[in-house]
């Protein structure tokens, strides 16, 4: 068992910046896939980013260039940080996590049904 505690989000003017963190505490995160998602007003859930491999990050088309995805080496933070926000970035955004099978983590983004734990979810505002 882990569990996913957030900080950070608010409201934030187009443009603008927001640091996202994600704290696990429980079994040893170093042993879990973790990454982000958001669901925008209205919209399913969507992931945003994540990291696999031997910390190499993914995203969506939607943020690339923009977000940065971020683990502490112990691996019991996640982080993601936002820049040039967008309005169509708003939304309640969450960090999950589910236990790794194999070596290392893969795939892409993944659908949210793959996470079996999720932080409690945090709201970004973005005023156009």
């Amino acid at each position: 068992q882990v569990q996913l505690v957030q900080s950070g989000g608010g409201p934030v003017q187009a443009g603008g910046s927001l640091r996202l963190s994600c704290a696990a505490s429980g079994d040893p995160a170093s042993s879990y896939c973790m990454g982000w998602f958001r669901q925008p007003p209205g919209k399913e859930r969507e992931g945003v980013a994540r990291i696999i491999g031997v910390g190499m990050p993914l995203y969506a088309d939607s943020v690339k260039g923009r977000f940065t995805i971020s683990r502490a080496k112990a691996g019991n933070t996640l982080y993601l940080q936002m820049n040039s926000l967008k309005h169509e970035d708003r939304g309640m955004y969450y960090c999950a996590a589910y236990r790794r099978r194999t070596s290392y983590c893969s795939g892409g983004l993944l659908s949210p049904t793959v996470y079996s734990y999720w932080g409690q979810g945090t709201q970004v505002d973005v005023s156009s």
